[in-house]
């Protein structure tokens, strides 16, 4: 089979409420990959309903959604998002089009968040991450956001290890380490679907500061 323009990793957890907005909003030439990670409200049922391609990640954490995904895809270009509705892959377009024309090799997309979307213990602990990167690497990022794009072979190149919430940020440290050209774009940001399983929580946000710490070091 023609492999896709593009491959959309979705890691999912739960996200049965989530997903039908969020499929029927991908655009024409991305291909959607859903990763259930042990979801227990049909979240794979409800992904194949609207036509996605559906793996099964058994390992739990987000790194290890994400790694399966990227495995699985055949594009040359691949994104990932929440699946929650916080983002919208009418974006993706934006994000994945930098890496597609050889404009960057990495780009994340900033969240600009509508009142409420993003919790202020969430937000904090994101500056501090932001703040670590850059003392350690030397990249000015404004958001760890995980609406992003990059090319595939080069990303498994990378080697990430992290199969946790460590994996977002340990790609972008491993990709500043290797001169890669590392962008920002604007993207609205709003709130999600029933509560995060991160950000929702005060505790869900310091685990995810715990792994981005340890992948820090």
């Amino acid at each position: 089979m023609r492999a896709p323009e593009v491959d959309v990793i979705l890691p999912v957890l739960n996200e049965a409420r989530a997903l039908p907005w969020v499929l029927e909003r991908v655009p024409a030439g991305f291909r959607p990959i859903v990763v259930d990670n042990g979801s227990t409200d049909g979240s794979a049922d409800v992904a194949h309903a609207h036509g996605a391609t559906v793996i099964e990640e058994r390992r739990k954490g987000f790194g290890a959604a994400c790694h399966a995904g990227l495995v699985t895809s055949n594009a040359d270009v691949v994104c990932f998002m929440d699946c929650d509705g916080s983002l919208d892959p009418g974006d993706l377009p934006t994000i994945a089009g930098q890496v597609r024309a050889g404009v960057a090799d990495l780009v994340l997309g900033r969240r600009l968040a509508e009142a409420g979307a993003w919790p202020p213990h969430a937000r904090i602990g994101n500056r501090v991450v932001c703040r670590m990167l850059r003392a350690r690497t030397g990249v000015g990022l404004g958001d760890i956001g995980p609406m992003r794009a990059a090319r595939r072979g080069a990303l498994l190149a990378l080697g990430i290890r992290d199969r946790r919430f460590g994996w977002p940020l340990e790609m972008v440290m491993l990709a500043a380490s290797a001169g890669w050209r590392i962008q920002e774009v604007p993207v609205p940001y709003r709130a999600r679907e029933g509560r995060s399983k991160v950000t929702g929580t005060v505790s869900g946000t310091i685990r995810a500061i715990s792994d981005m710490a340890r992948a820090l070091r």
